[in-house]
């Protein structure tokens, strides 16, 4: 008994080991069938009300497919625009930020403290910086040059959804088959409500944040407020990096630290309202996740596919963690990546 076990953990381990190697080799297809499930599970919905309204599916997949792809593209040439001009204005605040260390430092030479800090942020080169943003973009939004084939998947993901129903009942006897295709429904139907309230609960944090900074004249809201939406898919500290840019942004570009105080304070109050009252509130906390969990999922999602990995890391978690729920076997896994020692999904 103890050899079987040994064995079988060694070879979860081999498993898992090539399977991390499979997924980082093949990030440039993965990464955008990932994508297009990810869409087709919130387009799914819009394709449902197509279909009461009697329009024939392959028009409805043309409607949403183009309506997708007009959205996607003109908000990532938005953010790609404005993130340029960003990155190219960065060496224009290095003067104030000159001033700003300098009145820093007097200031702690007066109260004789240790300046150590202030040395070790002077030698910050914003220009090199800005330029590194610049970079950055690049790979960050190279799923733009990759539209086609996201749109390629999802184009078949849509259009199979209904046929793959028909091949289950087809290929297994029918007692099985209803049991296999409740679990396959429940599974869909709780990875279309996380992904679909994650995304709405994102969208408004966002433009809420976009909103906020709009009123206070900050420069780059549009940036700032775009990297809140995406962010936001990564708990806590998705939401501590959006925050903290505007706030940076807001004390150097403004004389006085009010204004960078009352941006810091309004957006918490949104992040925390969203993120502890609204979101929990149309999710179910069936679906949260162990704080360990997220962290580990960050580090290895990102390790494989970089920035998009993370961002792509607690949803892709969320869905393994619904899958474990839903299958007998694999539900003492879903218990441990959860929250909570109970699970609750609705």
């Amino acid at each position: 008994m103890e050899t079987t076990r040994s064995i079988n953990l060694s070879l979860g381990i081999v498993v898992i080991f090539l399977a991390g190697v499979l997924l980082r080799l093949a990030k440039p297809v993965l990464f955008p069938f990932f994508l297009a499930v990810f869409l087709s599970y919130i387009l799914t919905p819009v394709l449902s009300g197509l279909k009461k309204l009697k329009v024939p599916q392959w028009l409805s997949i043309i409607i949403v497919l183009g309506a997708a792809f007009f959205i996607i593209y003109l908000l990532g040439t938005l953010f790609y625009t404005s993130g340029k001009s960003f990155a190219a204005a960065l060496p224009q605040y290095s003067q104030k930020v000159e001033t700003f260390l300098a009145k820093l430092e007097t200031r702690l030479r007066m109260a004789k403290l240790n300046w150590e800090l202030v040395d070790w942020l002077n030698k910050f080169n914003l220009e090199q910086i800005g330029k590194l943003v610049l970079a950055s973009f690049g790979p960050f939004f190279s799923f733009i040059s990759n539209l086609f084939l996201i749109f390629l998947f999802l184009v078949f993901i849509l259009a199979e959804r209904e046929s793959f129903t028909r091949k289950i009942a087809h290929a297994l006897p029918l007692e099985r088959s209803q049991k296999v295709l409740r679990v396959i429904n429940n599974i869909n139907f709780q990875i279309q409500k996380y992904l679909a309230i994650k995304t709405l609960v994102s969208l408004v944090t966002g433009v809420l944040v976009t909103v906020v900074l709009v009123l206070f004249n900050l420069e780059f809201a549009i940036v700032f407020g775009f990297l809140t939406f995406i962010l936001n898919y990564i708990p806590n500290i998705g939401s501590f990096i959006a925050t903290s840019f505007p706030v940076a942004m807001a004390v150097f570009q403004y004389d006085s630290l009010w204004p960078a105080f009352w941006i810091l304070v309004i957006l918490i109050t949104i992040q925390m309202t969203m993120g502890n009252f609204v979101e929990p509130r149309l999710m179910g906390e069936g679906l949260g996740l162990s704080p360990l969990v997220v962290i580990l999922s960050l580090f290895f999602w990102g390790w494989l596919w970089g920035i998009p990995g993370m961002i792509l890391a607690v949803p892709i978690t969320a869905i393994i963690k619904i899958v474990c729920s839903n299958i007998p076997s694999l539900h003492f896994l879903a218990v441990v990546m959860s929250k909570g020692s109970e699970e609750t999904f609705s």
